[in-house]
């Protein structure tokens, strides 16, 4: 009977103090190198990712991991992660080249109220094109992502905006610069069905940009892509590219807003 009295009093403290609980950790401190990603697979899914969706080539042509990858603020992760896409990240003969990873989970990452959470920059070098539509951080349905460069459609040429879409409609942009870390947090509720948007950067902490917005919400839990998928554009030829991710990971209750996370 204590330990059901005891079970009970920590229930109601997590309820009225709202603390947040860490449902999936993706933020790469438990690798050696990116070679561990190879661990996983459909008969041995072990790890925190499910990696399938990249080129031909070695982990390392696509996926590279150091401390100097990270976001220097982020004090929680030991290493963040550099996403490249080249002339052979090219997947399952797709005409679009892409890099992702997937979360490896049996949590509740789709239940409720979530925050998925990560830290986004590139460099001056390789840099992401803004002639081409690039999809970061996205779910099957497109209901929440993050866009970068000229958007198939739009007017004009080039776009030099990373956006924050929803159900394909732009809800907060800002040119982005090398080398600043966006940090960023979907906040989704799945049971009402809205999306909102938290961003800071460098080492500030996360501030809700955007309230909750209705959207069409469904994710089976293994349809979040962490990475980028570059769409093809007559004219403008492949070069190499990088991102740099860094902080990921989901969490329930309420937001963590310190960059260092929980």
């Amino acid at each position: 009977m204590k330990n059901l009295s005891f079970l009970a009093t920590l229930a109601t403290s997590l309820f009225v103090t709202g603390e947040a609980a860490l449902l999936w950790d993706g933020r790469f401190n438990d690798f050696s190198s990116a070679a561990d990603l190879n661990k996983w697979s459909w008969s041995n899914q072990v790890g925190p990712y499910q990696y399938y969706i990249h080129g031909s080539g070695n982990v390392d042509k696509y996926i590279q991991l150091s401390s100097a990858h990270k976001n220097p603020n982020d004090t929680a992760s030991k290493q963040g992660a550099k996403f490249t896409l080249d002339s052979s990240a090219y997947w399952n003969g797709q005409n679009m080249r892409r890099i992702e990873l997937i979360p490896q989970t049996k949590a509740a990452i789709t239940s409720g109220k979530v925050f998925y959470h990560f830290s986004i920059m590139r460099k001056d070098v390789n840099a992401p094109s803004i002639y081409r539509e690039h999809q970061i951080c996205f779910f099957e349905s497109h209901f929440t992502e993050l866009k970068y460069g000229w958007i198939s459609g739009e007017q004009g040429t080039s776009n030099p905006n990373l956006q924050w879409m929803t159900n394909q409609k732009s809800q907060w942009k800002t040119e982005w610069k090398a080398g600043v870390w966006h940090n960023v947090a979907y906040e989704i509720d799945f049971s009402s069905k809205k999306v909102g948007f938290w961003h800071s950067e460098g080492g500030e902490p996360l501030k809700q940009i955007v309230a909750p917005v209705s959207a069409p919400v469904s994710s089976n839990g293994q349809d979040w892509h962490l990475g980028v998928l570059e769409l093809p554009r007559s004219g403008y030829s492949d070069a190499n590219e990088d991102f740099y991710f860094s902080g990921v990971y989901i969490e329930s209750g309420s937001i963590t807003t310190s960059v260092s996370g929980p």
